[in-house]
């Protein structure tokens, strides 16, 4: 009952904060002239990936590289295929070609320059603060770029108020920066609950460090992507739900990747560069062209990656 305890909470706290999430970003995003899918990309994608960070940070420091790194890897792979997978089940996500330019191909090329450095070196402090440092570019420049195409949309409906709805109350978007950070704090607590309980079941039944880190931790610290991503998809802003799920991977292996090399320097596992560095970059790969076909994914698609994501667990799972 101790282990049952935290993961039925730690759901529970994970769907209550995901629509509180949504909700405000949804209004912060209007406040502040700039589509939901910059909002998609930094305060809900960079905001959902605090578990990750959390995790692979103190499992690096306590020594532990297999959970540390298998999160980040594991985290990349559960997003393209089991959320993002899920999400377009419930409506198809469309996507804007120019965002699917810039961020799905900032998403590959960061997941195969993170291989390519764990096959020649490890990853450390100079590894770590490049990264940080091309996160940081990343950011500015896509708000920049998605803040300066929204001003005319933003004037034009400014135009097109109805009279009889008032003026905008300034108080509107901090009202949505604080219910977004309510939710925030709900999924990361619920991400905590979820990833320990989870854990302490799959170490009761002698499950690999490493394996752990892949699946379980991984899906765990995952769930805040996976709730959000779908509450978007229900509230149809697809574009939030994309942009949760690139962003959320950019973060990961750039923020995540470069804050645990800077504070724990050291190798990634040997099996992760084998084996699911390579399935990550094929996924990210098969995201970018599915997404690229009519510029959506489908339904279909989204069964397709799905069934991508039990391929990989059941070669995976010992």
């Amino acid at each position: 009952m101790e282990i049952w305890l935290p993961l039925i909470g730690g759901f529970v706290l994970l769907v209550l904060g995901g629509d509180l999430l949504v909700r405000g970003a949804v209004r912060v995003a209007e406040k502040l002239g700039v589509s939901p899918l910059v909002i998609g990309l930094t305060l809900v994608g960079f905001g959902t990936s605090m578990p990750e960070l959390v995790t692979s940070v103190q499992a690096a420091l306590s020594g532990a590289p297999g959970i540390a790194y298998g999160n980040i890897v594991g985290s990349n792979i559960a997003n393209l295929l089991l959320i993002l997978g899920a999400s377009a089940l419930i409506t198809p996500i469309a996507v804007q070609s120019a965002a699917l330019r810039r961020d799905g191909g900032v998403m590959v090329a960061v997941a195969v320059i993170f291989a390519a450095l764990g096959l020649v070196m490890p990853l450390g402090v100079a590894v770590g603060a490049a990264f940080t440092v091309a996160l940081t570019a990343y950011i500015w420049i896509a708000f920049r770029q998605e803040s300066r195409g929204a001003v005319h949309e933003k004037a034009a409906a400014t135009q097109a108020v109805d009279p009889a709805l008032g003026p905008d109350h300034g108080g509107s978007i901090l009202v949505g920066l604080l219910t977004a950070v309510a939710g925030l704090g709900l999924v990361v607590l619920g991400g905590y609950l979820l990833v320990d309980g989870a854990t302490t079941l799959a170490r009761a039944f002698g499950v690999s460090e490493t394996i752990i880190g892949l699946t379980i931790v991984a899906i765990g610290t995952s769930m805040p992507e996976l709730v959000t991503s779908v509450m978007a998809a229900i509230r149809k802003q697809a574009d939030m739900a994309f942009g949760n799920i690139i962003g959320s991977n950019i973060y990961n292996i750039l923020g995540i990747g470069g804050v645990t090399a800077l504070a724990a320097p050291g190798r990634v596992p040997a099996e992760i560069l084998s084996f699911d560095n390579l399935v990550m970059i094929a996924a990210s790969l098969a995201v970018v062209g599915l997404a690229w076909t009519g510029l959506r994914i489908s339904r279909r698609e989204g069964a397709v990656l799905l069934l991508g994501y039990g391929a990989y667990l059941w070669a995976l799972w010992p």
